[in-house]
């Protein structure tokens, strides 16, 4: 979780919403991302679908299975979406998202029957370092806006 942190932290610097992701097997780093929405103009472009792609690539197939992934922030229902598409096993959370989060805090679509995969969820130590620096960056944001 400390990686993806420094990984958010490098969002944050770039106007971007700091969120940072990595994808790991057998205790080595696969893949990593953060967040490029603004800088790339591109929706999709969040820090989880930037580390399940590198993995992916990294690993030569999409089907990360015995992978877990470490993000500072719940992933929203098309990062849950591609978490199941890519067959992660695990999902370390650092701050909940109760407005966007698709993995318990909104809504939970990594436990929903029905589904070919299932992801399981975790919180990490990290959590109120995550919710502070998300927090920061929303502050700023909001005082930015009234000027």
């Amino acid at each position: 979780m400390k990686f993806a942190l420094h990984l958010a932290k490098k969002s944050y610097r770039r106007g971007e919403i700091p969120v940072g992701a990595v994808v790991v097997l057998h205790g080595k780093v696969v893949g990593y991302g953060y967040n490029l929405k603004e800088t790339l103009n591109d929706a999709t472009e969040h820090a989880e679908l930037r580390a399940l792609k590198m993995a992916a690539k990294t690993l030569g197939t999409y089907h990360l299975e015995g992978t877990k992934m470490y993000t500072t922030l719940e992933p929203c229902a098309m990062c849950a979406g591609a978490m199941i598409l890519f067959r992660i096993d695990k999902l370390i959370i650092g701050a909940k998202s109760p407005r966007m989060g698709a993995a318990g805090s909104n809504l939970n679509i990594l436990d929903r029957e029905g589904f070919n995969h299932k992801v399981k969820v975790e919180y990490s130590i990290y959590g109120d370092e995550c919710s502070k620096l998300i927090s920061k960056f929303f502050k700023n944001v909001r005082r930015n806006k009234n000027l």
